[in-house]
């Protein structure tokens, strides 16, 4: 059984989960699992684990357009190393600084290999879901893509403090409190482009017409070979926000953000495009 059947599985089972956190008294809370052989590159630092780690977490937790609040971590590895560690809980702090959240604590744990799993809270009145999408709106995102894309390919070349950088994203918590009040829908894109709008169509019952062209990060333009369009919108992992609104509405409050806002096309009755032909619904999976 793959993640997505998993999830569908367990969707049934609890059909109040689905969005990037649960919402429970007017607080918003999620949980992350990162591996070293599946999310964690050889050269990369405990500093940029901690703040990756953390950073995912809050990512989510700007998706639902609420404040950060704190975040917990659980560190496994099969030895306890004093520099890794205090590296580690510096970049977990400093992350949840950036976004006036606090890193509380957590706990650790014996693994065979270096593991993270990882919770963050925050807190709003009014979660912004993924099911508010309605024909005639206009579908969004913050930042660029293909950021993590690039961070890969510059480790594999042995460019590793640039790669590091690059990991070491800006959850959009900011933008998403001041996108709450405009958004109709959002999630954030850390499973790709294409896999987002398919998921945000399934849960607003809707479709997309993507018309380009994409803010395709240009740190990734210089790296790869390949169709730098095509690894943006499913590669994944780049924490930015994809959210649906009426155009008036992002202009009335675009001036209010610290990061750029690309208007990638409109919400159809069905069906998610890119210039026409069918997206294919294909991003990151887990395991």
């Amino acid at each position: 059984m793959d993640e997505r059947t998993a999830l569908g599985l367990l969707a049934r089972r609890l059909p109040t989960a689905g969005d990037d956190a649960a919402v429970v008294d007017g607080h918003v809370l999620t949980t992350d699992m990162l591996h070293e052989t599946t999310d964690f590159p050889d050269a990369t630092t405990r500093y940029t684990a901690g703040w990756r780690s953390v950073g995912a977490s809050l990512s989510d937790v700007a998706a639902m357009g609420a404040d950060a609040v704190a975040a917990v971590a659980v560190y496994g590895a099969p030895t306890f190393e004093e520099s890794e560690l205090v590296s580690f809980v510096d970049g977990a702090r400093d992350v949840c600084d950036r976004v006036d959240g606090e890193y509380v604590g957590g706990d650790l744990d014996s693994h065979a290999e270096f593991t993270v799993a990882t919770t963050a809270m925050g807190r709003t009145d009014a979660p912004v879901l993924r099911s508010g999408a309605s024909p005639g709106e206009h579908v969004y995102v913050t930042g660029t893509l293909g950021r993590s894309a690039a961070a890969i390919r510059l480790f594999d070349r042995g460019d590793h403090d640039l790669a590091n950088e690059l990991f070491r994203f800006e959850p959009r918590v900011a933008a998403g409190s001041r996108l709450a009040t405009v958004a109709t829908a959002m999630m954030d894109s850390s499973d790709g482009l294409a896999r987002s709008l398919h998921q945000l169509a399934e849960a607003s019952d809707c479709g997309f017409a993507i018309d380009g062209p994409l803010p395709v990060d240009e740190r990734l333009r210089a790296v790869v070979d390949e169709d730098a369009t095509e690894v943006a919108t499913f590669f994944g992992e780049d924490f930015e926000l994809v959210f649906t609104a009426s155009e008036s509405d992002v202009e009335a409050v675009r001036d209010d953000l610290a990061v750029d806002v690309t208007r990638l096309g409109t919400v159809t009755e069905d069906g998610v495009t890119l210039d026409g032909a069918p997206l294919r619904d294909r991003g990151y999976t887990h395991g």
